[in-house]
């Protein structure tokens, strides 16, 4: 019963963590900046 009662603890633990990560990390968003590149196309060059 007491290694249930440890492993319920450290399981609880681990959920409470988790939850406080994703509150301060989940919502960031990713930078987003307009990506340009030019391509050449093969028949461009004949």
């Amino acid at each position: 019963m007491g290694r249930l009662l440890k492993y319920l603890f450290r399981l609880i633990v681990l959920a409470a963590l988790a939850l406080v990560g994703y509150a301060l990390f989940g919502d960031l968003d990713a930078p987003r900046a307009p990506v340009s590149l030019p391509l050449e196309t093969p028949a461009a060059g004949q």
